[in-house]
């Protein structure tokens, strides 16, 4: 359901919440009319209130409880004001105020409740935010585009990694999948996140990043029960991850380590087809890496293609009628288009087929050539270092500065005393 019609919706409802209590009202004082009761079916009018609490707030509770409290007072069957009746309509008005009473404190403590779920909610919503952040339009020379659904309802994140970081190194990506689902994976994500944000930067061959990923994984366990030591044989061998590692280099060469991850798809005009073919490694925490790590190539990204990396949610998402999801085909239908345009229609092809009821999480990453910049150093500034390879500007002597000539003293003859000759001469 989009936007538009999820507002269309809510706007139906709230009109018919709203609504509901006056409905009320006048169903009871037509039927009193009609049929006249001696005022006993009057006591139907405490609904309205409760309902207008429960539905709206406490200010349309009010209202409309005194209204129901002073009709509760008027002799519909044509009786005296002041009466042997007035007794009977006394209590249905005091019914009602006791129950407008109790619903308005009700009313109130929902409204807590609701200001204190929303606070949770955006406490949530800024720690996902914080722990997976949305990537940039554009990471070195590549264009990423990522999506994730969470099997929780409510939850943004759960049991999925990615990230793309640019490094000296080339571009680096990574996506995981952690056993289980949920909120409940959230702290070995964490901690699988983490490790690779720093080592991606540190580590100059891929092998190493990976290394480092073991050993976060192992330290992550470890300090679950720091009395159990991690290791193949340990109760929480069973807590592995899975891992696809990426490098991206300048020159668009695409190597990979995979352990226990489906590989990647490569996206073109047309064309969906595995990157990379072969035996991955077990995931991280079930055996210990080999010596002897060795890459394998995935090809070279150039513009107008792309990769697709995706979790195993994505593949055994099912339907309704218990047939798995066709990603490859739905890849297919969006091949050629924008990073963006390609990851939104695999996630709502994805979310009707599932009827949004989803088993496990779903992370996709597409990564796509980007453009190259213009050609041309950028123009050094003050402090700024000139452009690899370009020619430094020489260095040029500011102007001298003009002086103004200096100006001889003319004497004024008037004031220059006769010359006399000296005596003796």
């Amino acid at each position: 359901m989009n936007d538009g019609a999820r507002a269309d919706a809510t706007r139906v409802r709230w009109t018919f919440v709203l609504a509901l209590p006056g409905l009320w009202v006048f169903a009871v004082l037509a039927w009193e009319l009609s049929w006249p009761s001696s005022g006993q079916l009057l006591q139907l009018l405490a609904a309205a209130p409760a309902i207008a609490c429960a539905a709206t707030g406490r200010r349309l509770c009010v209202v409309m409880g005194g209204a129901c409290a002073l009709l509760a007072l008027v002799p519909f069957d044509g009786a005296p004001p002041i009466g042997p009746g007035l007794p009977a309509r006394a209590v249905n008005c005091a019914a009602i105020l006791a129950v407008v009473g109790a619903s308005y404190l009700m009313a109130g403590r929902r409204l807590r409740l609701l200001r204190e779920l929303e606070r949770a909610r955006e406490v949530a919503a800024t720690a996902q935010r914080a722990l997976l952040p949305p990537l940039p339009p554009r990471i070195g020379t590549v264009i990423p585009a990522a999506v994730h659904l969470s099997a929780d309802e409510g939850a943004s994140m759960g049991g999925d990694l990615y990230d793309v970081v640019a490094t000296r190194h080339g571009v680096r990506a990574v996506i995981g999948d952690v056993r289980g689902h949920g909120l409940a994976a959230l702290a070995t994500v964490a901690a699988m996140l983490g490790c690779f944000r720093e080592a991606a930067h540190d580590e100059p061959e891929l092998d190493g990043v990976l290394r480092r990923l073991e050993r976060a994984h192992a330290r992550h366990l470890a300090g679950r029960d720091p009395a159990v030591a991690p290791g193949p044989f340990a109760p929480d061998a069973e807590e592995f991850v899975t891992v696809l590692l990426l490098e991206i280099a300048p020159d668009g060469s695409v190597r990979a380590l995979n352990c226990g991850h489906p590989w990647p798809y490569r996206v073109a005009p047309g064309v969906v087809e595995p990157a990379a073919c072969g035996e991955p490694l077990p995931p991280l925490g079930l055996f210990p890496l080999p010596c002897a790590l060795e890459t394998v190539a995935c090809g070279r990204l150039t513009p107008g293609h792309g990769l697709l990396l995706h979790t195993d949610g994505a593949h055994d998402a099912r339907g309704v009628d218990g047939g798995f999801f066709p990603l490859v085909e739905t890849v297919r239908q969006f091949s050629g288009a924008r990073a963006d345009a390609v990851v939104g229609g695999v996630h709502d092809a994805l979310l009707r087929h599932a009827r949004g009821r989803l088993t496990d999480d779903v992370a996709l990453v597409m990564l796509s050539a980007a453009p190259p910049r213009p050609d041309g150093p950028a123009p050094a500034g003050p402090g700024r270092p000139p452009a690899p390879g370009a020619e430094p500007r020489p260095r040029t002597q500011p102007p001298a500065r003009r002086l103004p000539a200096p100006v001889t003293a003319v004497p004024d003859p008037a004031r220059v005393p006769e010359s006399r000759p000296a005596h003796g001469c």
